[in-house]
């Protein structure tokens, strides 16, 4: 969310910031009502004010035995008008909060403006490859290896999803090992949230109101709003919503093992085939809380440790910095590691390293102790896949090929592979 004060005082910076991503907006009516819902707040304090000086005036008169009939007219009066405005301050307030929260971020200084054609290559890691005669596509990779069911993945739940069996299940599985070492190693805290969220959870991140009807919504007759998280970002946002940490404690570094659920998809467009997009993949998710001071270097050695993945399993891959519209709605820059699919001659997008600053945690109210002052400051969030694995296994399988249709499995995924080296197909025939 973004901070009011900035609106009130700066209303035509904000709204030019804003449309560096696209995004037109006018706060002129906005500040008009917050002016009249200020003006309401002060003219409430007043009769407040008024009606305990009219209270306590009761005892004098009983004492004096005087006529109490007028001062309690007046007082009843007072109440009404005091209860009529707190009903409308609560209305406003609500109003208030619902304008702001449909805000998106101010998109950082040193991002370009505009759509995704503005996005800018950063870095670039071996050379892509190109397709040559006897290739494959990794559908029929791992169709043929015998590494992915989509037929009865789609049975079992629809299209969009998948099944790992035999040595795909072992692959992915070693990938997450591969992963969760190299966070341990750097000293991040591994969590396993929960998989159902409240709604919560789902505003501090920035994801509803806008976009809760993106996700798998749990919610019965008579109970809260529900869902089953899209990332575990949505829950480690909020692990410390409503709380004050030590200065000393930041910053704090975890990160998440979980399946994520996505309702939209996508279209299954011919590049979105197999693994690329789906409803349901595995992902080890990143998390930083930070001071504001220490936000872009928190930022870079997220890019890092995502890049470092990519480039230990030897995998072609890209950084490139999203232009201010390509951004997610509650973060102010975004970094996206892209590695290469060779049968598509692109490159797809398997970690998206952003931060947030202060716009989520103040949706959570989530603020630190300054250690010489003593005064509370929001943090600053942070967020980077570490990795998602599905696009990774197509990558790996594309690139890893072997001229007889074998895949060659990345060196450093061998402890978890439980012997296998090489994965074989056991349907040659399949295309």
């Amino acid at each position: 969310m973004l901070d009011l004060v900035y609106i009130r005082n700066k209303p035509e910076e904000v709204a030019a910031k804003l449309a560096r991503r696209g995004f037109d907006v006018d706060f002129t009516e906005f500040l008009s009502r917050d002016a009249e819902r200020r003006a309401l707040m002060h003219e409430t304090e007043t009769l407040k004010a008024e009606r305990n000086q009219k209270s306590s005036e009761i005892p004098l008169i009983k004492k004096q035995k005087g006529d109490l009939a007028a001062v309690t007219e007046q007082l009843r009066q007072l109440s009404d008008q005091i209860r009529d405005n707190d009903t409308r301050i609560k209305e406003m307030n609500a109003d208030q909060q619902t304008f702001l929260a449909g805000l998106p971020n101010i998109p950082a200084d040193d991002i370009p403006a505009g759509g995704k054609e503005n996005n800018e290559v950063v870095s670039v890691w071996g050379e892509p490859m190109t397709v040559e005669a006897g290739m494959k596509n990794h559908v029929d990779l791992v169709e043929s290896c015998g590494m992915i069911d989509y037929e009865r993945g789609a049975k079992l739940s629809g299209s969009g999803f998948w099944i790992y069996r035999g040595p795909g299940a072992i692959l992915e599985w070693a990938l997450l090992n591969y992963f969760i070492g190299e966070h341990l190693r750097d000293g991040y805290e591994m969590m396993l949230p929960p998989h159902i969220l409240n709604y919560e959870c789902g505003y501090v991140g920035g994801q509803f109101p806008k976009f809760e009807d993106d996700v798998f919504q749990l919610r019965g007759q008579g109970e809260r709003f529900q869902f089953i998280l899209p990332t575990a970002e949505t829950a480690l946002t909020s692990v410390h919503a409503e709380e004050i940490l030590k200065e000393s404690e930041l910053p704090k570094k975890y990160f998440a093992f979980t399946p994520c659920y996505r309702r939209e998809a996508g279209s299954y467009r011919a590049d979105e085939r197999g693994m690329i997009r789906g409803h349901q993949f595995n992902k080890v998710e990143m998390f930083q809380f930070t001071r504001p001071e220490d936000s872009e270097e928190a930022f870079m050695e997220l890019v890092g440790k995502a890049s470092r993945l990519v480039e230990g399993l030897g995998l072609v891959h890209r950084v490139s910095r999203l232009a201010a519209g390509d951004c997610g709605a509650a973060m102010r820059k975004t970094f996206d590691i892209e590695i290469w699919i060779p049968s598509m001659q692109i490159y797809k997008e398997v970690s998206s390293v952003s931060t947030a600053g202060d716009y989520q945690a103040r949706r959570g109210n989530i603020r630190y102790r300054q250690a010489d002052s003593g005064k509370t400051a929001f943090c600053h969030t942070l967020n980077g896949s570490g990795l998602a694995t599905s696009r990774v296994i197509p990558a790996i399988v594309e690139q890893c090929q072997l001229p007889d249709g074998s895949i060659r499995v990345p060196e450093v995924l061998l402890p978890w592979m439980h012997g296998i080296e090489i994965i074989h197909p056991v349907n040659p025939g399949h295309e």
